[in-house]
């Protein structure tokens, strides 16, 4: 796996771990040096990881995201077998402009050129690659594990938050978010529950400043900045609700852990995030304040308990041993066209 140097900079003590890490569970992690800048970070990262991939012995190069997808041409050129999985339409997300924009759409169509095979992981995107490019992809989406339920200890301390005392926000604090819709929402609504916005930045800080001010104006809002660990368990663990208020997703991985941990799920009805919670979870119109400001009285009011419903849902679904098999299953038979495993054993079952 061929890891970005210096990338996690919202938890600095995370990220000198992270760069002395060379093996995690039988996966050797190489460390690519790259700049924290945004529309450049990816670019270089890519670029140096692809040449040095190509001189590797792989039998697949697998790429993640639209924008590392620019440099599919580099093992197009040495005959490597190339697999990519397309997390979501990245041009549409709003820290994006300008060259970023086009860097990232170039990034897509050079994987509809080169790429052996994609993997999305939403229908909408699956459909979006077949009327676009006429360009068939596999469906296989994220998955979850079980989660460690924790009683507030952490959260008590530092927070003073109790069991189903506040809704959750956890997610990267971008416009595509949409946190700025939970904000407005939430201030007309008389509760004593308190709003819980738990995530960093990622190169927008004019938004995170408008959101600071705009928490700032309800006693109610707490922000936690970039949580992990416990302290992030705990955090799921006992929220009354968990809201993901997005414009744009791939496969939001937030909102799969919430459901993990059993917590009912207000999402906008964007095809991402209704795919997820099907009839286990509640939805309101994207980018309608009024409808999330209602659908949130709503579940103040009166809410299910579906914890054990939605938890044996979302671990049966999306299970990583099915993900696993069917990523396996699409380098052995797609890949090499036939059942196989090499001289080095890289499709062994256990």
């Amino acid at each position: 796996m061929y890891n970005r140097k210096g990338k996690n900079v919202q938890d600095k003590n995370a990220d000198k771990q992270n760069k002395k890490l060379k093996e995690y569970k039988g996966v050797k992690i190489i460390t690519i040096p790259t700049i924290n800048k945004k529309g450049l970070d990816a670019f270089i990262y890519s670029f140096f990881a692809s040449v040095k991939a190509v001189f590797k012995k792989y039998d697949v190069i697998h790429y993640h995201a639209e924008g590392s997808c620019a440099m599919l041409w580099i093992p197009h050129l040495f005959r490597k077998k190339i697999v990519v999985t397309i997390h979501g339409l990245d041009w549409q997300r709003s820290k994006w402009g300008g060259f970023a924009t086009k860097y990232i759409k170039f990034g897509e169509k050079q994987a509809v050129k080169y790429a052996d095979k994609i993997i999305v992981l939403s229908k909408d995107v699956q459909k979006y690659f077949k009327d676009t490019y006429n360009k068939e992809t596999y469906f296989i989406q994220n998955g979850v594990n079980k989660p460690t339920i924790r009683k507030p200890q952490i959260i008590k301390e530092k927070y003073n938050l109790n069991k189903e005392e506040y809704i959750l926000f956890l997610a990267r604090i971008v416009p595509e978010k949409g946190l700025h819709y939970l904000l407005d929402a939430f201030k007309k609504i008389d509760t004593n529950k308190k709003l819980v916005i738990a995530g960093g930045a990622s190169h927008t800080n004019s938004y995170l400043e408008e959101i600071k001010k705009k928490a700032k104006e309800d006693k109610r809002v707490i922000m936690t900045g970039f949580v992990q660990g416990q302290e992030l368990e705990e955090l799921y663990s006992n929220c009354y609700l968990y809201c993901l208020p997005s414009d744009v997703e791939g496969m939001p991985i937030s909102l799969l852990e919430a459901m993990s941990y059993g917590r009912t799920c207000l999402v906008s009805n964007i095809e991402e995030n209704t795919q997820v919670i099907e009839k286990y979870g509640y939805s309101f119109k994207k980018g309608n304040t009024k409808d999330l400001q209602k659908q949130l009285e709503t579940l103040l009011k009166n809410k299910k308990e579906e914890t054990k419903q939605i938890q044996e849902y979302i671990l049966k679904k999306y299970n990583w041993e099915n993900i696993i098999t069917q990523t396996e299953k699409l380098y052995k038979k797609e890949i090499f066209g036939k059942e196989r495993k090499n001289e080095r054993g890289y499709f062994k079952k256990k």
